[in-house]
């Protein structure tokens, strides 16, 4: 409960340094004696008093740019030694999700592209976002194909 005449000041004075002996902040202030943060105009950047920085807790960034797109890459010889392990299927339509599903490809991945290298027996289905030039090749030879995502 406050009223108007409360004997507790509100608003305290500011403590005025180096004002003699019986101020109790005269002579050096408050600051000790010598070193370096006895002298004006010293701030020891960064120094956060033994804990550890702040720039030394978050992780290094460096160069890697925080929006790219994670692309997975498969080769076609990849794809041909999976088929003779008959993890995948040839009837199937290959996709970016039925590869995550089979854990061939990371599942942070946003986009599929498929290479050249390497040949390919079987004819297969591809749905991709990406392929090289050598891949569309090679699978039109054998009668596969490569559906490119817009």
């Amino acid at each position: 409960m406050t009223t108007l005449n409360t004997k507790v000041k509100i608003n305290k004075s500011k403590i005025r340094v180096g004002r003699g002996i019986g101020s109790g902040k005269g002579k050096t202030s408050g600051r000790g004696i010598k070193g370096q943060k006895s002298r004006s105009g010293v701030a020891i950047k960064s120094f956060e008093g033994g804990q550890m920085p702040l720039y030394r807790r978050l992780p290094k960034r460096g160069f890697n740019t925080i929006s790219k797109e994670e692309i997975a890459i498969l080769n076609l010889e990849k794809i041909q030694s999976y088929i003779d392990k008959k993890s995948i299927k040839t009837s199937e339509i290959l996709n970016a999700d039925t590869l995550k599903k089979l854990k061939l490809i990371n599942k942070n991945s946003k986009k599929l592209k498929i290479l050249g290298t390497g040949e390919i027996k079987e004819k297969i289905n591809i749905e991709a976002d990406l392929a090289s030039k050598s891949a569309l090749t090679k699978l039109e030879k054998i009668g596969g194909s490569i559906q490119l995502k817009k």
